[in-house]
């Protein structure tokens, strides 16, 4: 089977004849489509099962590129013209260029569904005063999130991002009991009242929801922002071109598991050949979704290229997962995969020596970097023996990850700081290293 363990049980026939009216009209009402089946010579009738799904061909985020620089604004993979559409998202991947995604009415509907259903998982109430930290313009996180909150009947306190000041204000005075956000903003928020002399703890927030970027599961980085707020963590994890978010975690559970529904399928295959990996305790792959319901970006296998580990399953059998990193930000040190959020959790492993904030320096464009890695790391506020410390950060690395490094402490606050997602890479020339 295709989605062992993401198909609920009862949901599977449903599923499954939602799934194949949507690919039976997919073609005449996508010229993208119809040119991709037709060029691997297999259309929706070869579908009969959730099992035959794998005959089908992957798309990916290139293509969704090519799609759209084609046929602006929205792509020739987009199913309906743009006066269906009632708001449009974007997603900025690694080039920096939107790659714009589409949302009808019913597809919002099927958003705000899927994103309340995640967030009542990982613990949202109605009784929740929720201080929202991420963008509200482009950003999948923003809006639909807040459409979310509305349907639980939350109350949501809509700050976003570069308004700090103004969420001090709203934690001193609206009595805030949850905190929505990056990782990232989180710990620099926490960094923010530290500056004004005050203790995160004082603000008695009792629930974090993170998501956004990979770091809300990484065990050190996660203890260190649980200590610093007092509060417990949960994350979620989606897709800007295919949902907000699709698993959630449940609070005190070891993973996050699916909570799409019936709207979208997933599969779990391997990152390097596409085929498919059982979701199994132990399992490791990327994670591919395909729209059953989708009416504007009915997307078919697209690989989303987050690479996740199954922690176990959960009361009901379903997987729980952790996404590790990206497959497209993963560097190759002589053989060796090394996802730079494993380098940050190491590093947040040694605080207070260090402060948990790290960089690895590259040479040029990745994957492939040659040894030594370069990595920059900020000292904490009891550092002891710099020299020491260094020496140690090293051979953990070469320990743990299995490749050699060479490491550079910086004061506080050298490295660059973000109130949304943390840039744990960049490329600098050696001569131009810090």
């Amino acid at each position: 089977m295709t989605t062992p363990g993401f198909v609920a049980p009862e949901d599977r026939d449903a599923v499954t004849a939602m799934l194949l009216t949507q690919l039976a009209g997919l073609p005449a009402r996508s010229p993208f489509y119809a040119d991709l089946f037709a060029a691997h010579g297999i259309g929706p009738a070869a579908l009969v099962s959730l099992s035959d799904l794998r005959k089908l061909p992957f798309t990916d985020k290139q293509a969704l590129r090519e799609s759209q620089a084609a046929a602006p604004p929205l792509g020739r993979h987009a199913a309906v013209g743009m006066a269906e559409v009632i708001r449009v998202h974007a997603s900025t991947g690694t080039t920096g260029k939107p790659s714009w995604v589409g949302v009808t009415r019913r597809d919002a509907e099927s958003w705000t569904e899927m994103t309340a259903r995640a967030f009542t998982t990982m613990g949202a109430t109605r009784e929740d005063v929720v201080l929202h930290g991420a963008g509200l313009t482009l950003f999948v996180g923003g809006l639909p999130i807040r459409d979310a909150l509305e349907r639980i009947g939350s109350t949501m306190i809509p700050i976003g991002t570069g308004n700090s000041d103004k969420a001090v204000q709203a934690l001193d005075s609206l009595g805030v009991t949850a905190l929505h956000a990056t990782p990232s903003y989180v710990r620099y928020l926490a960094e923010y009242v530290r500056r004004l002399g005050r203790d995160p703890r004082e603000f008695g927030i009792r629930k974090i929801f993170v998501g956004g970027e990979p770091g809300g599961g990484e065990p050190a980085f996660r203890r260190h922002l649980r200590q610093e707020w007092g509060a417990r963590i949960t994350e979620g994890l989606g897709n800007a071109d295919m949902a907000p978010v699709l698993f959630a975690e449940p609070p005190g559970a070891a993973g996050m598991r699916f909570t799409g529904g019936r709207h979208v399928l997933v599969e779990l295959v391997d990152p390097d050949d596409g085929e498919p990996v059982v979701p199994e305790p132990g399992a490791s792959g990327e994670l591919v979704y395909t729209s059953v319901d989708r009416e504007c970006c009915p997307l078919v296998r697209f690989r989303t290229r987050d690479r996740v580990l199954v922690t176990g399953l959960d009361r009901d059998g379903a997987p729980l997962i952790r996404c590790v990193g990206r497959t497209d930000d993963m560097l190759i040190v002589l053989g060796v995969n090394v996802f730079p959020t494993a380098v940050r959790d190491l590093v947040q492993d040694l605080h207070p020596r260090t402060n948990g904030v790290a960089q690895i320096v590259l040479p040029g464009p990745g994957p492939r970097v040659e040894p030594p890695l370069r990595v920059e790391v900020e000292l904490g506020d009891a550092p002891g023996d710099p020299e020491g410390l260094r020496r140690e950060i090293e051979e953990l690395i070469r320990a743990r990850l299995t490749v050699r490094a060479a490491v550079t402490l910086l004061p506080p606050g050298s490295l660059e700081r973000t109130e949304m997602k943390s840039r744990l890479t960049r490329v600098a020339p050696l001569a131009e290293a810090t």
